[in-house]
């Protein structure tokens, strides 16, 4: 008997001792997983804390906007109305920190007020002041009397037409000016921003049609009045480029009727879109 409980106490012992160890076992290895946890999270620290160190330690190059000035010179081309920054373009740069300097009166023939640009933040200085400034934005090309008055290594944004100016371009290099011509930049996706060249052709568009409008004697919508019934104007847009399809859809929504006419055989679609009959002509040459 005594035997019996001899062997029974020790199956218990032996149950108990495998309980604990598994129990030891399973804590043990809750700990590791834990360390390990612990491990990485901290390696990642130490690898964002280097990396931040690191894009905090990168010097930006280049001269800071709070360094620079941008000058606004009047356009001096006879007829010329328009000025190269309105009050709400100077406010951005001014927003930026850059110190912009408008010449007096640059904007008063585009309906602008110097008021409205000392609002914006901008200064207002002489036409030399203007020009001595590191940037110099315009709208029409400068004279070649003004070249004089940029400063060395200063930069130009403006059409140019460097074929047609090329005296321009030379006094320009001579006064080491770094010069962007608006007029050269590619047409292209990426370069829409900054294409100037089919922002004022939509203009030009939209102008003619009103213009011609001034110089027809009747309205381009039809009428009907009480002596009877006035047909609307029959308008033909020659060219559907950019100013051609502007004209379309002037015309068009002045109540004309409209026709257009291309070379370019992918035009038509636009054309149509707009709400005009594309005009196609059907030329056989013979070789005879």
């Amino acid at each position: 008997m005594a035997q019996v409980m001899v062997c029974n106490y020790i199956k218990i012992s032996n149950s108990r001792l495998q309980n604990h160890t598994r129990i030891l076992a399973d804590k043990l290895c809750h700990h590791s997983l834990r360390v390990r946890y612990l491990h990485h999270h901290l390696k990642n620290s130490v690898r964002k804390c280097s990396s931040t160190t690191k894009k905090q330690e990168k010097v930006i190059s280049g001269i800071p906007y709070n360094k620079l000035s941008i000058g606004v010179p009047k356009e001096t081309w006879k007829n010329e109305k328009r000025v190269a920054v309105t009050p709400t373009v100077a406010e951005l740069f001014v927003k930026k920190g850059f110190s912009v300097n408008v010449e007096k009166g640059a904007g008063s023939e585009a309906k602008f007020r110097d008021s409205d640009y000392e609002a914006a933040g901008s200064k207002l200085v002489d036409a030399q002041t203007a020009f001595s400034a590191d940037i110099i934005l315009k709208v029409r090309p400068p004279l070649e009397n003004e070249v004089e008055y940029f400063r060395e290594n200063s930069t130009l944004l403006s059409l140019l037409y460097p074929a047609q100016n090329k005296a321009l371009v030379d006094k320009l290099a001579l006064r080491k000016i770094n010069a962007f011509g608006m007029d050269c930049i590619p047409r292209i996706s990426r370069a829409q921003v900054f294409d100037v060249l089919s922002s004022m052709a939509n203009v030009s568009g939209y102008r003619a049609v009103v213009e011609a409008s001034n110089h027809l004697p009747r309205f381009f919508a039809g009428q009907i009045t009480a002596a009877g019934k006035v047909p609307p104007a029959k308008v033909l847009v020659i060219g559907g480029g950019v100013a051609g399809l502007a004209a379309v859809a002037q015309a068009k929504n002045m109540g004309a009727i409209v026709r257009a006419f291309d070379t370019r055989s992918a035009v038509q679609e636009q054309v149509e879109s707009l709400g005009a009959e594309f005009l196609t002509i059907n030329i056989q040459i013979s070789l005879m």
